[in-house]
């Protein structure tokens, strides 16, 4: 089996204005753009549902597919996964911080609109700067594609623009890492690969 990748990105960081103008804008209930090893993310507190309502809406995703949690350590999840219910356990601590995530049982604290139709949440750990950056200051964030269903994902906030215009709270500049596809999905349980 395949392992994930846990090579890390371009350095780059954000300096303590965009930090904090980023983090006020999720802490407000906000919904913002951010680079990621691969594309450019939307996001938001994964403990606010009309924020994440809102991604859904402004991606034209259905809510039964469930959202992907990133964080900068495994302790931001813990409120809301149960690894110790996680079988493949070594694998899963050895492809982070990376370009992996993983669906792990979740907790009842959990919030029902992350999780879609099952009992596990997707959840990451982030080996790129700036969204270990955005976790340690804002918490864990929502992590799922800047597009509308149908159209390829952003890889420059230019791009995200156009999709999305004034509809967003912040964007947040900075290079991709050096990923060319979406992260990995794996099943903490078993350890199956559900998406390359």
């Amino acid at each position: 089996m395949k392992p994930c990748r846990n090579s890390g990105p371009d350095k780059s960081k954000l300096n303590p204005w965009r930090l904090r103008r980023a983090t006020r804008a999720v802490e407000n209930g906000g919904v913002i753009a951010y680079p990621t090893e691969a594309v450019m993310g939307l996001g938001c507190s994964p403990w606010n549902k009309a924020a994440t309502l809102r991604i859904l809406r402004l991606k034209r995703r259905p809510p039964g597919k469930g959202l992907i949690v990133v964080a900068s350590s495994p302790a931001q999840l813990s409120k809301l996964v149960d690894f110790s219910k996680a079988a493949a356990q070594e694998e899963l601590w050895a492809s982070w911080p990376g370009h992996c995530t993983w669906i792990v049982p979740a907790r009842p604290t959990a919030p029902r609109w992350l999780r879609g139709r099952g009992g596990g949440l997707a959840v990451r750990v982030s080996a790129h700067p700036i969204v270990r950056q955005l976790c340690e200051a804002a918490g864990p964030l929502i992590s799922t594609s800047a597009n509308p269903a149908g159209h390829p994902p952003a890889r420059a906030l230019s791009q995200v623009r156009a999709y999305f215009g004034n509809r967003l709270d912040d964007y947040v500049p900075g290079q991709l890492g050096g990923e060319t596809r979406p992260s990995q999905i794996r099943n903490a349980l078993t350890g199956q690969t559900l998406r390359r």
